[in-house]
């Protein structure tokens, strides 16, 4: 029996359940942007009460959101006859049971209007739900099946989600975790599939592009396939890919059998943005091993309500962009040599950081929560990005499993070795001392010094022997030329960043500062000021902060700034060329 039979069968045996819970959302009004939702429990095994909860957070976005915000008129009814329900918490809701109660349908309506990828949206053109924004679960039932009805409005005529269909828009999942983990799309999208590896894969594209849909197609399955090589092994019987093409978009989420990602729609029309949209395809579908399967132990099972801590959101996130970049360049969508100088432009960025030297990658990702998605003015001084450091890291890593391993090795079998060990064997994730074991044992020799000053440590990598070994020179253009420097960025007359350790930063000048002046004449833009600038001149600021005029003596100095150009050597030597093959040939 294939599996859509077995789960019809399961629903034949329950009457309308494949499990304790089952939900049902319609849209009868989609402009005023409200999903409606019954939500109907099985109580008959409960005593007194029963409790409903609303996620406070979404997986693969780390930050506590407050979904339950968003809900509105909830109400409790059972056989037409209203059950007392009240709100018990921030994100709870507890109903009251008398004896004899079987089955209770809590009804509610999720305002949807904002059109991210971490949260929902519902308009007049289409529907986008995330399970987490929308859903209300029962803890109790988190391990068990949960139904889901869709009812579109009578004006959408498809839903795509990756959750497994059981006959028309209705739909099961194993448990909560799956669930939450299935995005859905519902209206009049473009529906494309294809196969990878004789895997069913399919495209919800919404909103129009110019786009070439044979080209775009297979340049997806080829990066799929490439994508796939890496761990060896596909996880999935199925995957759907949800774009939505807006006016302006950027992101993605990762998902057990899917992903949804934001694109600006006129991206598809130059090299540079069609580059960018399989960028972000190659990074959120390399999530299926990363992060989905091979993951740290706090990713899985989740606490909705609360943070879930890891130290290694720079292997989970960061290490996906740079294999989102790796898989690109393998398959040639990417050259070689355009991969070789965003590569050091990606280390200059985070060399260019000064809070690079105060917040390890480790550090960065235990405070995702707090940092990440609320920066200030002081985070490019106080804190890094676990994405960008951890992207710079992973190409350390791989070059030094390389270089142990004479060319036996690369960062691709730390993935199988994790694959195979924690995902399929133990059916768990990771502790933080398993990871750095995993690199040990492929490396052949240990990383803990590695893990300790650079994962724990700020220590910088030392680039130039490393690129040495492979044979590329590696410097820094700009120490050959005079740049002048003040380290701050104004915009709209306005300070909106000053640069620790800079000119303006030891002068004194603050963000939020309106410049009148420099040197007693109108403010022409920091490129104009500095064009004949050069370090040792002094700038006099004349701004006005809290209302009150200030003067700053600004010294002008040379950049501190990194520029770095990789280049081949002219003549590598054999042990140089066999590194090399190894590091940009793949496996």
């Amino acid at each position: 029996m294939n599996l859509k039979l077995l789960f019809l069968s399961v629903i034949l045996s329950f009457g309308c359940f494949a499990g304790p819970i089952k939900h049902e959302i319609s849209m009868s009004e989609p402009f005023s942007h409200y999903f409606e939702v019954k939500t109907t429990v099985d109580v008959s095994k409960e005593t007194n009460f029963f409790d409903l909860k609303m996620a406070a957070w979404t997986p693969g976005s780390y930050l506590i959101r407050e979904f339950a915000k968003n809900v509105e008129s909830v109400s409790a009814e059972s056989n037409g006859k209203k059950v007392a329900i009240s709100k018990i918490s921030k994100n709870t809701w507890r109903i009251a049971l008398s004896p004899g109660l079987k089955q209770v349908s809590v009804h509610y309506r999720v305002y949807a209007y904002e059109m991210s990828v971490r949260t929902s949206f519902l308009d007049d053109a289409h529907g986008y739900i995330n399970p987490a924004s929308v859903l209300m679960y029962a803890p109790k039932f988190a391990s068990q099946p949960q139904e889901l009805t869709i009812i579109p409005h009578k004006e959408f005529k498809k839903v795509s989600t990756a959750m497994k269909n059981v006959g028309g828009f209705n739909f099961v999942a194993k448990n909560l975790d799956e669930l939450i983990d299935s995005p859905i799309e519902i209206g009049n999208h473009k529906v494309w599939d294809f196969k990878v590896n004789n895997i069913p894969h399919q495209i919800a594209f919404y909103g129009p592009a110019k786009v070439d849909s044979v080209k775009f197609l297979a340049d997806v399955k080829q990066m799929a396939e490439e994508a796939q090589k890496v761990v060896g092994e596909h996880p999935c019987d199925h995957y759907l890919f949800i774009i939505h093409n807006l006016n302006r978009g950027g992101g993605g989420l990762e998902h057990l059998y899917s992903t949804t990602c934001q694109v600006t729609r006129s991206s598809y029309e130059t090299k540079k943005g069609y580059e960018g949209i399989l960028n972000l395809l190659a990074h959120e579908y390399f999530h299926l091993w990363n992060v989905k399967r091979i993951r740290p132990m706090a990713l899985g099972p989740f606490d909705y309500e609360n943070e879930n801590y890891t130290h290694n959101l720079w292997f989970s996130e960061g290490i996906t962009s740079y294999y989102a970049d790796v898989i690109n360049q393998r398959t040639g969508m990417v050259s070689t040599a355009d991969y070789i100088k965003a590569l050091g432009d990606d280390i200059a960025g985070v060399e260019n950081t000064p809070g690079n030297q105060v917040e390890s990658a480790a550090e960065s990702s235990w405070d995702a929560w707090i940092k990440y998605y609320r920066p200030n003015e002081n985070s490019r001084n106080a804190s890094v990005s676990y994405y960008d450091k951890g992207s710079l890291l992973g190409g350390v890593l791989n070059m030094w499993i390389i270089q142990q391993t004479k060319g036996a090795k690369c960062l691709d079998d730390v993935f199988k070795l994790l694959y195979q060990t924690y995902y399929l064997k133990a059916g768990r994730g990771f502790t933080d001392q398993e990871l750095e074991d995993a690199f040990s044992k492929v490396a052949g020799t240990s990383a803990a010094d590695f893990f300790k000053t650079h994962i724990y440590g700020v220590k910088t990598p030392a680039y130039v022997a490393m690129f040495k070994a492979f044979g590329y020179q590696f410097t820094d253009a700009n120490l050959s030329k005079t740049v002048p420097y003040i380290g701050v960025s104004i915009a709209a007359g306005r300070v909106t960043s000053v640069y620790k350790g800079g000119a303006a930063y030891v002068a004194g000048l603050n963000v939020g500062d309106e410049v009148l002046k420099v040197n007693g004449t109108d403010f022409p833009g920091l490129d104009k000021l500095l064009t004949d600038k050069k370090p040792g001149d002094t700038l006099v600021f004349s701004v006005r902060r809290d209302g009150m005029e200030r003067t700053f003596l600004v010294a002008v100095q040379q950049t501190p700034l990194k520029s770095f150009v990789i280049e081949s050597e002219a003549i590598p030597t054999e042990a140089q060329l066999k590194l090399r093959h190894k590091w940009l040939g793949g496996n």
